[in-house]
Protein backbone atom coordinates (compact mmCIF):
# COMPACT_ATOMS: atom_id res chain seq x y z
CA UNK A 1 0.00 0.00 0.00
CA UNK A 2 1.27 3.37 -1.11
CA UNK A 3 -0.13 6.52 0.23
CA UNK A 4 1.10 9.83 -1.37
CA UNK A 5 1.71 12.96 1.09
CA UNK A 6 3.93 15.47 2.25
CA UNK A 7 6.63 16.92 4.60
CA UNK A 8 7.16 20.01 5.55
CA UNK A 9 11.14 21.24 4.25
CA UNK A 10 11.62 25.12 4.87
CA UNK A 11 8.94 26.99 3.95
CA UNK A 12 7.78 24.68 1.20
CA UNK A 13 6.53 20.97 0.79
CA UNK A 14 7.60 18.01 -0.26
CA UNK A 15 5.57 15.53 -2.82
CA UNK A 16 6.08 12.36 -0.32
CA UNK A 17 5.16 8.97 -1.07
CA UNK A 18 5.03 6.20 1.68
CA UNK A 19 4.85 2.83 1.10
CA UNK A 20 3.80 -0.22 4.24
CA UNK A 21 4.61 -3.61 4.18
CA UNK A 22 2.39 -6.20 5.03
CA UNK A 23 1.93 -7.01 9.28
CA UNK A 24 1.96 -4.11 12.17
CA UNK A 25 3.96 -1.63 13.00
CA UNK A 26 6.33 -0.27 13.43
CA UNK A 27 8.42 -0.85 10.25
CA UNK A 28 12.29 -0.42 9.30
CA UNK A 29 12.12 1.83 6.83
CA UNK A 30 14.24 2.87 3.79
CA UNK A 31 14.31 6.23 2.82
CA UNK A 32 14.72 6.83 -1.49
CA UNK A 33 16.98 9.44 -2.29
CA UNK A 34 16.88 9.80 -6.75
CA UNK A 35 19.78 11.23 -8.67
CA UNK A 36 20.33 14.79 -10.17
CA UNK A 37 16.83 16.31 -11.35
CA UNK A 38 15.29 12.74 -11.10
CA UNK A 39 11.67 12.80 -9.74
CA UNK A 40 9.73 10.14 -7.77
CA UNK A 41 8.10 8.66 -11.56
CA UNK A 42 11.50 7.99 -12.48
CA UNK A 43 10.91 3.94 -12.01
CA UNK A 44 11.23 4.64 -8.12
CA UNK A 45 7.96 2.53 -7.57
CA UNK A 46 9.47 -0.22 -8.50
CA UNK A 47 11.51 -0.43 -5.80
CA UNK A 48 8.97 0.44 -3.15
CA UNK A 49 7.00 -2.30 -4.34
CA UNK A 50 10.48 -5.00 -3.52
CA UNK A 51 11.49 -3.76 -0.52
CA UNK A 52 8.12 -3.60 0.91
CA UNK A 53 7.83 -6.82 -0.58
CA UNK A 54 10.46 -7.89 2.10
CA UNK A 55 9.07 -6.45 4.61
CA UNK A 56 10.69 -2.71 4.96
CA UNK A 57 8.66 0.09 4.95
CA UNK A 58 9.64 2.63 2.03
CA UNK A 59 9.65 6.85 2.03
CA UNK A 60 10.43 8.47 -1.29
CA UNK A 61 10.27 12.04 -1.99
CA UNK A 62 10.86 14.85 -4.69
CA UNK A 63 13.32 17.39 -3.95
CA UNK A 64 12.30 20.63 -3.70
CA UNK A 65 12.17 22.57 -6.49
CA UNK A 66 11.43 19.08 -8.73
CA UNK A 67 8.73 17.21 -9.89
CA UNK A 68 5.87 17.31 -7.47
CA UNK A 69 7.09 19.18 -4.73
CA UNK A 70 7.01 22.90 -3.94
CA UNK A 71 9.61 25.54 -4.67
CA UNK A 72 10.04 28.34 -7.04
CA UNK A 73 12.06 29.00 -9.18
CA UNK A 74 11.51 25.47 -11.16
CA UNK A 75 14.27 22.93 -11.80
CA UNK A 76 16.85 24.58 -9.31
CA UNK A 77 19.11 21.83 -7.56
CA UNK A 78 20.81 22.95 -4.10
CA UNK A 79 22.87 21.01 -2.38
CA UNK A 80 22.45 23.15 0.79
CA UNK A 81 18.68 22.23 0.02
CA UNK A 82 19.13 18.34 -0.55
CA UNK A 83 20.45 18.09 2.76
CA UNK A 84 17.82 20.19 4.17
CA UNK A 85 14.95 17.90 2.36
CA UNK A 86 16.68 14.55 3.41
CA UNK A 87 17.05 15.93 7.31
CA UNK A 88 13.00 16.83 6.88
CA UNK A 89 12.44 13.06 5.74
CA UNK A 90 13.82 11.85 8.70
CA UNK A 91 12.50 14.37 10.86
CA UNK A 92 8.85 12.46 9.00
CA UNK A 93 10.13 9.03 9.67
CA UNK A 94 10.50 9.78 13.32
CA UNK A 95 6.84 11.41 13.60
CA UNK A 96 5.09 8.14 11.66
CA UNK A 97 3.74 5.69 14.20
CA UNK A 98 3.73 3.03 11.88
CA UNK A 99 7.70 3.69 11.19
CA UNK A 100 10.60 2.27 13.26
CA UNK A 101 13.17 5.95 13.62
CA UNK A 102 15.75 3.23 14.99
CA UNK A 103 15.78 1.09 11.94
CA UNK A 104 16.17 3.62 8.87
CA UNK A 105 18.22 2.51 5.75
CA UNK A 106 18.96 4.98 3.27
CA UNK A 107 19.33 4.11 -0.72
CA UNK A 108 20.85 6.41 -3.26
CA UNK A 109 21.13 5.87 -6.85
CA UNK A 110 23.32 7.64 -9.12
CA UNK A 111 24.03 11.67 -8.08
CA UNK A 112 21.45 10.38 -4.96
CA UNK A 113 24.56 8.68 -3.89
CA UNK A 114 26.42 10.87 -3.05
CA UNK A 115 23.64 12.36 -0.97
CA UNK A 116 23.60 9.21 1.13
CA UNK A 117 27.30 9.18 1.51
CA UNK A 118 27.55 12.67 2.50
CA UNK A 119 24.43 12.34 5.07
CA UNK A 120 25.99 8.89 6.82
CA UNK A 121 29.06 10.37 7.33
CA UNK A 122 27.51 13.56 9.51
CA UNK A 123 24.45 11.65 11.12
CA UNK A 124 24.62 8.75 13.81
CA UNK A 125 20.78 7.57 13.37
CA UNK A 126 21.14 5.73 10.02
CA UNK A 127 21.62 2.08 10.61
CA UNK A 128 22.53 0.91 7.18
CA UNK A 129 23.28 2.80 3.68
CA UNK A 130 22.85 1.52 -0.43
CA UNK A 131 23.79 3.26 -3.30
CA UNK A 132 23.61 1.87 -6.77
CA UNK A 133 25.73 2.97 -10.25
CA UNK A 134 26.74 5.83 -8.13
CA UNK A 135 28.35 9.57 -8.72
CA UNK A 136 30.19 10.18 -5.77
CA UNK A 137 31.98 14.07 -6.71
CA UNK A 138 29.66 16.23 -8.37
CA UNK A 139 32.18 16.99 -11.36
CA UNK A 140 32.63 13.49 -12.56
CA UNK A 141 29.92 13.71 -15.04
CA UNK A 142 31.51 16.66 -16.47
CA UNK A 143 35.18 15.91 -16.34
CA UNK A 144 34.71 12.41 -18.24
CA UNK A 145 33.57 14.90 -21.15
CA UNK A 146 36.92 16.75 -20.94
CA UNK A 147 37.62 20.25 -19.77
CA UNK A 148 36.65 21.93 -22.83
CA UNK A 149 33.18 20.93 -22.19
CA UNK A 150 33.17 22.19 -18.72
CA UNK A 151 34.66 25.59 -19.54
CA UNK A 152 30.86 25.69 -22.08
CA UNK A 153 29.35 26.24 -19.06
CA UNK A 154 31.15 29.56 -17.65
CA UNK A 155 29.27 32.00 -18.89
CA UNK A 156 25.69 29.98 -18.40
CA UNK A 157 27.07 29.45 -14.39
CA UNK A 158 27.45 33.14 -14.30
CA UNK A 159 24.66 34.36 -15.72
CA UNK A 160 22.28 32.10 -13.72
CA UNK A 161 23.94 33.15 -10.74
CA UNK A 162 23.64 37.01 -11.34
CA UNK A 163 20.21 36.28 -12.83
CA UNK A 164 19.41 34.62 -9.59
CA UNK A 165 21.04 37.49 -7.20
CA UNK A 166 18.62 40.34 -8.91
CA UNK A 167 15.68 38.17 -9.14
CA UNK A 168 15.20 38.03 -12.87
CA UNK A 169 14.65 34.82 -14.62
CA UNK A 170 16.66 31.97 -14.33
CA UNK A 171 19.22 30.77 -17.53
CA UNK A 172 18.86 27.05 -17.77
CA UNK A 173 20.68 24.33 -19.40
CA UNK A 174 19.92 20.59 -20.21
CA UNK A 175 20.69 18.10 -18.01
CA UNK A 176 21.42 15.43 -19.92
CA UNK A 177 22.07 15.64 -23.91
CA UNK A 178 23.51 13.87 -26.89
CA UNK A 179 27.60 14.36 -27.25
CA UNK A 180 28.07 17.69 -28.44
CA UNK A 181 25.09 19.49 -26.70
CA UNK A 182 25.72 21.85 -24.53
CA UNK A 183 24.38 20.33 -21.00
CA UNK A 184 25.69 19.15 -17.50
CA UNK A 185 26.47 15.22 -19.12
CA UNK A 186 26.43 14.73 -22.81
CA UNK A 187 28.01 11.27 -22.97
CA UNK A 188 27.34 9.03 -25.74
CA UNK A 189 24.39 6.77 -24.78
CA UNK A 190 23.73 9.38 -21.63
CA UNK A 191 20.51 10.18 -23.69
CA UNK A 192 18.72 7.27 -24.16
CA UNK A 193 19.95 5.93 -21.28
CA UNK A 194 18.32 8.94 -19.02
CA UNK A 195 15.13 8.67 -21.47
CA UNK A 196 15.35 5.16 -20.72
CA UNK A 197 13.84 5.51 -16.89
CA UNK A 198 10.99 8.17 -18.00
CA UNK A 199 7.91 5.83 -18.45
CA UNK A 200 5.87 6.85 -21.15
CA UNK A 201 3.40 9.65 -20.77
CA UNK A 202 5.28 11.01 -18.15
CA UNK A 203 6.73 14.61 -18.89
CA UNK A 204 9.93 15.23 -17.72
CA UNK A 205 11.25 18.93 -17.15
CA UNK A 206 14.78 18.41 -18.65
CA UNK A 207 16.10 22.06 -17.49
CA UNK A 208 18.20 22.40 -14.60
CA UNK A 209 19.18 26.03 -13.36
CA UNK A 210 22.91 26.88 -14.39
CA UNK A 211 24.33 28.23 -11.51
CA UNK A 212 24.06 24.49 -9.71
CA UNK A 213 27.07 23.87 -11.39
CA UNK A 214 29.28 25.66 -9.46
CA UNK A 215 28.15 24.13 -6.43
CA UNK A 216 28.29 20.58 -7.86
CA UNK A 217 32.11 20.94 -9.41
CA UNK A 218 33.21 21.51 -5.07
CA UNK A 219 30.85 18.54 -4.22
CA UNK A 220 32.69 15.57 -3.54
CA UNK A 221 30.87 12.52 -1.39
CA UNK A 222 33.90 10.09 -1.48
CA UNK A 223 36.20 11.95 0.41
CA UNK A 224 33.76 11.55 3.46
CA UNK A 225 33.58 7.74 3.51
CA UNK A 226 36.08 7.53 5.90
CA UNK A 227 33.30 9.22 8.28
CA UNK A 228 30.56 6.51 7.20
CA UNK A 229 29.73 4.58 10.38
CA UNK A 230 26.89 2.33 9.25
CA UNK A 231 27.33 -0.69 6.88
CA UNK A 232 27.77 0.63 3.66
CA UNK A 233 26.80 -1.67 0.40
CA UNK A 234 28.14 0.09 -3.17
CA UNK A 235 26.55 -1.50 -6.16
CA UNK A 236 29.51 -0.70 -8.37
CA UNK A 237 28.77 -0.49 -12.10
CA UNK A 238 32.67 -1.87 -13.69
CA UNK A 239 31.19 -0.43 -17.51
CA UNK A 240 30.17 3.34 -15.50
CA UNK A 241 30.41 5.96 -18.24
CA UNK A 242 29.47 8.65 -16.47
CA UNK A 243 32.44 8.44 -13.60
CA UNK A 244 35.47 6.55 -13.18
CA UNK A 245 34.01 3.03 -11.22
CA UNK A 246 37.55 2.67 -9.17
CA UNK A 247 36.35 5.94 -7.36
CA UNK A 248 33.27 4.02 -5.77
CA UNK A 249 35.50 0.78 -5.04
CA UNK A 250 37.64 3.30 -2.85
CA UNK A 251 34.52 4.76 -1.46
CA UNK A 252 33.68 1.12 -0.38
CA UNK A 253 36.96 0.56 1.08
CA UNK A 254 37.48 4.01 2.84
CA UNK A 255 34.24 3.43 5.03
CA UNK A 256 34.92 1.07 8.13
CA UNK A 257 31.83 -0.86 7.58
CA UNK A 258 31.98 -0.88 3.66
CA UNK A 259 31.84 -3.67 0.61
CA UNK A 260 31.08 -3.54 -2.59
CA UNK A 261 29.46 -5.72 -5.29
CA UNK A 262 30.45 -5.34 -8.95
CA UNK A 263 28.13 -5.93 -11.80
CA UNK A 264 29.35 -5.88 -15.68
CA UNK A 265 26.84 -3.00 -16.08
CA UNK A 266 26.37 0.57 -17.51
CA UNK A 267 25.35 3.77 -15.46
CA UNK A 268 21.52 2.83 -16.99
CA UNK A 269 21.36 -0.62 -17.04
CA UNK A 270 21.00 -1.39 -13.78
CA UNK A 271 17.22 -0.30 -13.79
CA UNK A 272 16.30 -2.72 -16.25
CA UNK A 273 16.50 -6.50 -16.65
CA UNK A 274 18.41 -8.63 -16.38
CA UNK A 275 20.76 -6.73 -14.24
CA UNK A 276 17.98 -5.09 -12.12
CA UNK A 277 16.27 -8.33 -10.36
CA UNK A 278 19.93 -9.33 -9.43
CA UNK A 279 21.06 -5.95 -7.73
CA UNK A 280 17.54 -5.54 -5.92
CA UNK A 281 17.99 -9.08 -4.71
CA UNK A 282 21.45 -8.30 -3.41
CA UNK A 283 20.21 -4.45 -1.74
CA UNK A 284 17.06 -6.56 -0.20
CA UNK A 285 19.63 -9.14 1.69
CA UNK A 286 21.54 -6.38 2.71
CA UNK A 287 18.80 -4.47 3.94
CA UNK A 288 17.25 -7.26 5.87
CA UNK A 289 20.44 -8.12 7.37
CA UNK A 290 21.07 -5.04 9.00
CA UNK A 291 17.17 -3.61 9.49
CA UNK A 292 16.10 -7.22 10.96
CA UNK A 293 12.21 -6.88 9.37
Amino acid sequence: MTIRTTFRSGTETCATWLTLPAGAGPHPVVLLIHGGGATHSMMLDQYERWFSAAGLAVVAFDFRHLGESGGTPRQLMSIRRYFEDIDAALAFIRDRPELDASRVALWGTSFGASHVVATAARRYDISAAVVQCPILQGRAPALRSGLGHLMRFTVPIFSDLIRGALGLGRHYVQIVGRPGELAFVNRPGAYDGWMSVVPGGVTFDGRIAAGAGLSMLFYDAAAQARRVRCPLLVCVSDREDLMDPAIAVRVARAAPRGEAIHYPTDHFEVYHPPFVDRIVADQTAFLVKHLHP
